[in-house]
């Protein structure tokens, strides 16, 4: 059992890390708004901020709101990836790790809120004047684990007894 979750705290250890590892190179090396062009006309490294949630919903609210919501939301989210993580079988490796993508995700993004009120987001896809919204490592781990999730509750039986 504690392999289990061993796993658990690695892979969600090493989004994190990842993640404000490369949110403080951004910080540290782009002014904000700057843009720097790594495949022209389709990604760029661009310094924003994100002061809502996924694209920019709650943006308008004042600041102490969006910190009691986002602590709110991002709380009940953790405690329901941690419980999803505990009932996953061992057979079941993959979803487990879905669940550590997204718990390592949400907490990137909650490490944020609480220093700097906003998220950075830095990586730009776009096709001509169509744009993706500009995310994060954090944002890719939670995207990732999500689309994991989602395939397996669509293709994969899970046994009823989860012991």
């Amino acid at each position: 059992m504690k392999k289990k979750y061993l796993r658990l705290v690695l892979i969600s250890g090493l989004i994190i890390l990842f993640d404000q590892v490369t949110k403080a190179i951004i910080l540290n090396t782009m002014p904000l708004y700057q843009s720097v062009s790594v495949i022209p006309n389709f990604f760029d490294i661009t310094h924003i901020h994100n002061m809502g949630g996924a694209f920019g919903v709650f943006a308008g609210q004042s600041l102490g709101v969006r910190k009691i919501l986002f602590l709110f939301m991002s709380s009940v989210a953790i405690c329901v990836i941690v419980c999803f993580y505990h009932k996953t079988p061992r057979t079941h490796p993959l979803l487990g790790d879905s669940f550590a993508l997204i718990l390592g995700g949400a907490a990137g993004n909650l490490i944020d809120r609480f220093r700097m009120g906003e998220v950075v987001d830095f990586l730009d896809f776009y096709i001509g004047g169509w744009h993706w919204p500009a995310f994060n490592v954090a944002d890719a781990a939670i995207s990732t684990g999500v689309g994991i999730f989602l395939i397996h509750m669509l293709f994969n039986k899970m046994p009823e007894n989860n012991e």
